[in-house]
């Protein structure tokens, strides 16, 4: 090997362990990755643009790994998740005293983050009240903690996210043009991951080799009839939606018909679903082997502790039909004892 493919290769080694957990190899992504090694080493303010579900906060993390605050404090806030009323204490601080319930002095994320990173998640979602106060922080570089006059300084690099339109918002009066401007300097849009299908295989393979770790399980490569039903489906909620589906396939275990079961009971309800995502065990029963329907029925009363009414909902048929079908089937023991809410 050359000395330009040693390179070439160093190259790549240091980008996989600056982007760790970020999967894929779409133009999108690679786009995305690009503008992240392009304003990292900067100071500049960041603004990431995305769904939710698509990874913004990996994307923020990254930011700050090839950033010069790297060996600095990484400090984390959700807006959307903190009662607005709280909101001010946890970003500022506050004094002992300052309002009801504060008996002792606390420092805000601001601090914390001091010669580090603040990522500020969901900042569309930080109340029109609170916005001056973050506005004077990102351009003074200075605040106070409630119910203190004192002023403390802060040297802190900002990179907020939101799933929201800050544009429409500021149209609405309900975010400040001034704010938006000053968060708009370098805006990363991750596109949603029905934008990037080529992701999703390597999507999938990665959360079922973790989770599967995870439960200490062996997992053998997904089906290829089932990773094109996957690549299909549209995911409103992105990676999120994702990996919760794979953590199930690797609960549940690998077999066609526990998966089929498991993409009803998933994403049976959202109107996108792609052909055969809303089949029947009826539909299924017509595909699928004696043994694999008996499996299946199986596996429900196992997960439902053998309530059959539990397991007829899970399996999207009447109780009726459940019966008939496990009298059919034989599927019978000492474990169908009458249980609660069973008639």
């Amino acid at each position: 090997m050359g000395e330009s493919e040693n390179s070439v290769q160093r190259a790549r080694e240091g980008r996989d362990s600056q982007f760790e957990q970020i999967v894929g190899s779409s133009p999108g992504l690679e786009a995305v990755l690009e503008q992240v090694e392009r304003v990292g080493p900067t100071d500049a303010t960041v603004l990431i643009l995305g769904e939710t579900g698509t990874g913004k906060e990996l994307i923020a993390q990254a930011v700050h790994n090839i950033s010069a605050r790297c060996n600095r404090r990484f400090v984390k806030v959700n807006c959307a998740a903190i009662p607005f009323d709280l909101l001010e204490s946890e970003l500022f601080g506050h004094e002992r005293g300052a309002f009801t319930g504060a008996i002792a002095q606390r420092v805000g994320r601001f601090e914390l983050a001091h010669q580090g990173s603040l990522f500020l998640d969901e900042v569309g979602d930080i109340p029109l009240a609170l916005q001056p106060k973050l506005l004077r922080v990102l351009q003074e570089r200075e605040f106070e903690r409630l119910g203190s006059g004192q002023t403390h300084k802060v040297d802190v690099r900002l990179i907020a996210a939101t799933h929201r339109n800050l544009t429409d918002l500021v149209k609405q009066d309900r975010f400040r043009s001034d704010l938006y401007y000053r968060l708009h300097v370098f805006p990363i849009r991750i596109p949603p991951l029905r934008e990037r299908r080529e992701d999703i295989p390597l999507l999938v393979n990665y959360f079922a080799q973790r989770f599967a770790k995870q439960m200490e399980k062996n997992i053998e490569a997904i089906p290829g009839a089932m990773m094109r039903e996957l690549t299909a489906w549209d995911w409103p909620g992105n990676i999120r939606e994702l990996g919760n589906l794979a953590r199930k396939i690797v609960a549940l275990g690998q077999s066609r018909a526990a998966m089929s079961e498991l993409h009803r009971s998933g994403q049976g309800g959202n109107k996108a679903a792609p052909p055969g995502r809303n089949e029947s065990l009826k539909v299924v029963s017509k595909e699928a082997s004696r043994v694999a329907e008996r499996e299946l029925i199986l596996k429900a009363l196992e997960r439902t502790h053998w309530n059959r009414k539990q397991a007829a909902r899970e399996l999207q048929v009447s109780y009726k039909a459940l019966l008939y079908k496990i009298k059919q089937m034989e599927v019978d023991g000492p474990q169908f004892k009458r249980l609660p809410g069973e008639e």
